[in-house]
C-alpha cells in the first residue's frame, strides 16, 4: 500500500495520539497536527500575517491562516495522518478542496470513559514524566519512577475542567463528524477496546480503503 491519506477524529482522551503513532510507523507516513504545523511554519508569510503574530499574542490563529498552514503541511507529505483538523464546516470544505482522503477514522469513546482516562493522568513536576493511575501507574503510588518526585494532577485534568473540555469538543466538532459519517471513507472504531484491539480495527479499515 502506498502512502494512505488518513483523517483521525475523536475526543480528547480517545487515543488519537497512540493510534496515529502506530499508523505512522506501519505505513511510513507523516503525523500532521494543527499545533505542530503552526509551530513548524510560524514565520510563514500569508495575506493574514504569520502564525507567530497570533501565537505570541496569545490569540487564536484565524481559520484562513490555519487552512494555508495545514495545506502546506499536507502538500509536503506523501501520506499522512491528519489529527486535530478540521474543527468546523468551513475547514471541512477547505480540506475537501485541498486533498482526497482515503479513510476517516472516528474513535468512539463514551464521556464517562473519557473522564476516567483524563482525570486519572498524573505528571511529574520535576522531569515531566506522565502516568495514569489505572493504565500506567508508577511503581510506588504518587511517586515518579524516574526521579522520585511527588506526582501531581494538572489543573486541566480535574473532572470539572475535563467535562468542560468535552462539551466544547462536542459543540465544535459534532457537525464535522456527522459530515464524514455520510461518506464512504468513514469508519467508526470502538475506542473503548484495548489499544491493541483498537489498532487491529484501525489497520483493517486503512488496508481495506487505501490502495
Amino acid at each position: 500500500m502506498s502512502d494512505p491519506r488518513i483523517l483521525i477524529l475523536g475526543a480528547p482522551g480517545a487515543g488519537k495520539g497512540t493510534q496515529s503513532k502506530r499508523l505512522c510507523e506501519a505505513y511510513d507516513i507523516e503525523h500532521v497536527t494543527t499545533g505542530d504545523a503552526l509551530r513548524a511554519n510560524k514565520h510563514m508569510e500569508t495575506e493574514y500575517g504569520t502564525p507567530a503574530e497570533y501565537m505570541d499574542a496569545g490569540d487564536l490563529v484565524p481559520d484562513p491562516l490555519v487552512n494555508e498552514i495545514v495545506a502546506a503541511a499536507l502538500e509536503e507529505a506523501d501520506g499522512f495522518v491528519l489529527d486535530g483538523y478540521p474543527r468546523n464546516e468551513s475547514q471541512v470544505e477547505f480540506l475537501a478542496d485541498a486533498t482526497d482522503l482515503d479513510v476517516v477514522l472516528y474513535l468512539d469513546v463514551s464521556e464517562e470513559e473519557l473522564v476516567d482516562r483524563l482525570t486519572g493522568r498524573r505528571v511529574c513536576p520535576e522531569c515531566g514524566a506522565s502516568y495514569h493511575v489505572e493504565f500506567n501507574p508508577p511503581a510506588e503510588e504518587g511517586v515518579c519512577d524516574e526521579c522520585g518526585a511527588d506526582l501531581v494532577q494538572r489543573d486541566d485534568d480535574t473532572e470539572e475542567t475535563v467535562r468542560d473540555r468535552l462539551e466544547t469538543y462536542r459543540e465544535n466538532t459534532e457537525d464535522v463528524i456527522e459530515h464524514y459519517r455520510g461518506t464512504d471513507a468513514f469508519v467508526e472504531i470502538d475506542g473503548e477496546q484495548t489499544p491493541d484491539d483498537v489498532w487491529a480495527d484501525v489497520k483493517a479499515a486503512v488496508d481495506e480503503r487505501a490502495e
